[in-house]
């Protein structure tokens, strides 16, 4: 997961709308299932993904009250402490 990827579409989400994230989700999603998709392919849509679904997870937190920076300093812990 990248940090400025996550910031970007979380500022995406706030000047649009979450409902094109979640649709570009289920794109990618249905691309990775796709015959003949090659696994550095699938690498990148994973990474994508994640991406995608942080920075939703994100964008929860900051619309509970969390200023961003807080929002993406707690999910990245959550995230580092769920690798460890």
């Amino acid at each position: 997961m990248r940090i400025p990827i996550i910031k970007h579409v979380t500022k995406f989400v706030e000047k649009h709308d979450s409902d094109y994230i979640d649709e570009t989700i289920t794109v990618l999603e249905e691309l990775a299932e796709a015959p003949g998709i090659k696994e550095e392919e699938l690498e990148v849509m994973g990474e994508l993904l994640s991406n995608l679904y942080g920075a939703l997870e994100v964008q929860k937190m900051i619309a509970d009250g969390q200023t961003q920076k807080e929002a993406l300093n707690g999910f990245m812990k959550r995230v580092t402490g769920s690798i460890s």
